[in-house]
């Protein structure tokens, strides 16, 4: 039986299946009223569309063709905030019927109706139970779009590269030590299938990164990468974050589930990926990393958020605790084993990496980030605590006693700044800030688009370079393996 096809989401206009996939029995719409002139040509445009079995596929130009599956993260919709090149406007969603995708389907509705460079995507939803299989059934596109709960994440990406689909998923792609054996297996499938698995890692497109990159690339300014001790490790990353934010100038509203480990994964290998990654590129550029020898977990440990009925109300809905979540209520408080902090050495360089989750930012904040990269001619430290007004802030803390390090920090910073115009060293009392003008922070949301069109231009070449996967798996192999330590 046909299903019916429409150019965009809309609740009055859902196709219906044979199964009733579609339009879940509970759902009450608000129908709108149409003359006997425009329901006649409605059904006739339907049979028309039944009867020569077409497909939007058939009549595209453009070789990509995104298909978002189970989009229970707004990570999801935040793909969607830019059209790309090469990328075909319609796009296919499979998914269970309920506010996860609801909301997914209205932040692409907000890009696609903004007044300033309006995005034009075409939804076309799959609404059931079945929603998986029929999206493996169906092949409408040939990139899978993930992010959402991370509990089914590995078996989706197996199968998705198994069926010959390529995958952009964002992190994690693992959530314990089982989840990444199956992940290490989907990478070899999607290599016999001749498909792509890539992750999502906005932090390599965060100026702070890219410049912090480029200063350790310079001998007369970093020198060598120092190794470190586990007391003083030679690279230190420190995170915070907040259950309850804004995105896209909107309270963001978390799934139910948002706040069971077991489905978004423990705080030691959900954020904890971005910085791992960001200690390889940094540190690594260009290097195959080979997780069975270059890392070794020292040591690891985690705890928790206490979250109260009133908080979990104000950020998902939901009036009441899920009976999946009763088994951490403690004394009225849910107790979410958000945080943790993990030591470990790659290539024998010792690294600190440490999460932390409070409910919501203090007044005029929101995610902080430290970071400490020790040189053997100067330190590069990120801040962006209080005094720095909650934005990340560069600083080069030398260590080397050359009295000539400051004429030659110029000369490369020289270098840098016809790169990246702009860009200024800021003499203080123990070393430098990097002032960045704000015209290169663009924001994480705007991220997105960075790393989908570096995915692009993987997929359209035809190849990656070849530490890519090698790393995802070195990255995984990290946070999942400190969360096993830390359960020990």
């Amino acid at each position: 039986m046909y299903g019916l096809l429409f150019d965009s989401w809309d609740e009055n206009r859902i196709r219906k299946s044979n199964k009733s996939n579609f339009v879940s029995k509970n759902r009450k719409l608000k129908m709108k009223s149409f003359s006997l002139k425009n329901v006649t040509s409605y059904i006739l445009l339907v049979v028309m569309v039944a009867l020569s079995g077409c497909s939007e596929n058939k009549t595209e130009t453009q070789d990509i063709r995104l298909i978002t599956l189970d989009p229970g993260h707004f990570h999801a919709g935040l793909i969607q905030k830019s059209m790309f090149e090469g990328v075909n406007d319609s796009v296919y969603v499979y998914a269970p019927d309920g506010k996860e995708v609801r909301a997914h389907l209205s932040l692409v509705d907000k890009y696609n109706t903004r007044p300033e460079n309006p995005t034009s995507w075409k939804e076309t939803v799959y609404l059931g139970e079945d929603y998986f299989s029929k999206m493996l059934e169906d092949k409408k596109g040939n990139v899978v779009v993930l992010a959402g709960n991370n509990q089914n994440k590995s078996d989706y990406i197996q199968k998705s590269v198994s069926a010959g689909l390529n995958v952009l998923a964002d992190k994690p792609m693992a959530i314990n030590v089982i989840g990444f054996k199956q992940l290490e297996k989907s990478f070899a499938l999607a290599k016999e299938n001749n498909v792509m698995l890539y992750d999502i890692m906005t932090e390599r497109y965060n100026i702070i990164n890219v410049i912090q990159k480029e200063l350790m690339s310079m001998d007369d300014v970093f020198g060598d990468l120092e190794k470190g001790t586990t007391a003083k490790p030679a690279i230190v990353k420190e995170s915070v974050h907040h259950f309850y934010k804004q995105v896209s100038g909107s309270p963001l509203i978390r799934p139910l589930w948002y706040y069971d480990i077991a489905q978004e994964g423990d705080g030691l290998v959900d954020v904890t990926t971005h910085m791992v990654d960001i200690i390889q590129w940094t540190c690594f550029p260009d290097v195959a990393l080979n997780y069975k020898n270059d890392i070794k977990v020292l040591n690891a440990k985690r705890w928790t958020t206490p979250i109260t009925l009133a908080q979990y109300k104000s950020s998902t809905n939901a009036d009441a605790f899920p009976d999946y979540l009763l088994k951490d209520v403690k004394a009225g408080l849910l107790e979410v084993y958000a945080n943790g902090e993990m030591n470990y050495t790659l290539k024998d360089v010792h690294a600190k990496v440490s999460v932390t989750w409070n409910f919501e930012a203090p007044k005029g904040g929101g995610d902080t980030h430290y970071s400490l990269t020790r040189g053997t001619k100067a330190n590069l430290i990120v801040k962006q605590g209080k005094a720095e007004s909650y934005k990340p802030a560069l600083f080069i803390e030398a260590v080397s006693k050359d009295t000539d390090y400051e004429k030659n920090l110029k000369e490369n910073f020289a270098k840098l700044a016809e790169t990246y115009p702009g860009v200024q060293l800021k003499k203080q009392s123990n070393g430098w800030q990097i002032v960045i003008p704000e015209s290169y922070n663009q924001g994480h949301e705007s991220q997105f688009a960075d790393v989908t069109n570096k995915f692009l231009k993987y997929l359209k070449s035809g190849n990656m370079p070849s530490w890519e996967v090698p790393n995802m798996l070195a990255k995984y192999y990290t946070t999942t393996k400190a969360l096993e330590v830390a359960l020990k």
